[in-house]
């Protein structure tokens, strides 16, 4: 198992953070990326995220894997502008 694997149990406590952190008020650029993590954790292959989404299967799975190393902090935008 490497670092990007989790057990059952694991993987679905990060889909409920997911789903929450969607369904709350956010950018449709954090929209996105939430989305696209919710989708490959969920089995969904990368081509068919980048299709649904209009992103890069690269776009996904580099979102994956920022959102394994720091949560949801991770796929949240760091500039607010004003």
């Amino acid at each position: 198992m490497n670092n990007l694997q989790l057990p059952q149990k694991d993987m679905e406590k990060e889909i409920a953070q997911l789903e929450s952190f969607i369904n709350s008020d956010i950018d449709a650029r954090e929209l996105k990326r939430a989305i696209a993590v919710r989708m490959a954790l969920s089995g969904k292959l990368y081509y068919e995220i980048s299709k649904m989404l209009g992103v890069s299967e690269f776009f996904v799975g580099y979102w994956k894997k920022i959102f394994k190393t720091q949560g949801i902090e991770g796929i949240k935008l760091g500039y607010k502008g004003s």
